[in-house]
């Protein structure tokens, strides 16, 4: 996870000197937001997924948190991440924007100045490259994802995220590759880090967004289903209808869409990638190499 250059603040400081102070509110509190957004190289160069849509969501973070005085734009914002790829030649990369606070140490807001720091690097497929076809195993986690009044789940809150790391470690400890987690109600909520979705019977279910983070991935793999000619609907999902799948499947920017063989160790469908989610996964690397007919909308070129 190095590059070259980080963007913070306004300005390109390099990767050893883009510090924040140690007694941070956001090192201590979690009193920050973050984005994941990922660039693809396409045969027209380096571009942006979706990236107007990522860089919104990191300012409804900071408004849904209470972040007040945050200065820079949508387009600021989006200058600076083209600034940030060419800075380090990347042709295709992840980045991480993040709201962060400068100020004294406390539970206060509003004591404190929100500043932001852009940074890229290269990093691979999430859950492995094999994972894309053979599919991963995953566990139902013990953990209960953020009930909504209890933590904003509408926002990438950096705090938010202590939840996913005690149910993605437990996983991995347990001989996992991942940890899907239910809701206060013991509902289908979401994974650590990814969407999920159900497919039985040639139809495609995801849980609704009440409980959920609404993934940019998750909407596009959504739209790329419709596009496709499947039914999708969003309704409560059970942890048992999970285990009778024909297949399962999850999606974000870090895992883009990779197929889950096994739940708790009960095979799914076939015990690997099925037919609709090869169908999707397809849909949308065709998508994000600028070969697809969402790619004129959903792409933003770096070196335009």
């Amino acid at each position: 996870m190095k590059a070259d250059y980080i963007w913070l603040n306004g300005e390109m400081v390099p990767f050893e000197q883009a510090t924040i102070p140690f007694l941070s509110p956001t090192i201590h509190y979690g009193l920050g937001a973050f984005e994941g957004i990922r660039c693809y190289e396409t045969s027209a160069g380096a571009a942006v997924f979706r990236l107007s849509e990522h860089l919104q969501r990191l300012l409804d973070s900071a408004l849904i948190f209470g972040i007040r005085n945050f200065r820079y734009t949508l387009e600021e914002l989006r200058e600076a991440t083209f600034e940030t790829i060419r800075a380090n030649g990347f042709s295709s990369c992840y980045i991480r924007p993040l709201i962060y606070l400068d100020g004294p140490l406390g539970l206060n807001l509003d004591s404190s100045e929100p500043k932001v720091g852009i940074a890229t690097w290269e990093w691979g497929t999430y859950l492995g490259e094999e994972a894309l076809e053979s599919g991963v195993h995953m566990m139902i986690s013990s953990f209960t994802r953020h009930h909504i009044n209890a933590s904003m789940t509408k926002a990438k809150i950096c705090g938010n995220y202590a939840n996913s790391v005690l149910a993605k470690t437990l996983a991995l400890r347990s001989g996992y590759d991942e940890a899907i987690m239910l809701d206060s109600l013991g509902y289908v909520s979401e994974c650590s880090g990814e969407n999920l979705f159900v497919v039985r019977a040639a139809e495609i279910c995801t849980p609704p967004r009440a409980t959920i983070l609404e993934g940019i991935t998750r909407d596009s793999v959504t739209t790329l289903a419709r596009d496709s000619g499947y039914v999708v609907t969003e309704d409560l999902i059970s942890r048992d209808q999970l285990y009778i799948a024909d297949e399962l499947f999850v999606c974000g920017t870090a895992a883009e869409v990779t197929p889950i063989r096994a739940i708790d160790h009960r095979t799914i469908g076939i015990g690997q990638r099925g037919p609709v989610t090869q169908v999707l996964q397809q849909a949308f690397f065709k998508t994000v190499n600028g070969e697809g007919e969402r790619s004129a909308e959903w792409l933003e070129y770096v070196y335009e």
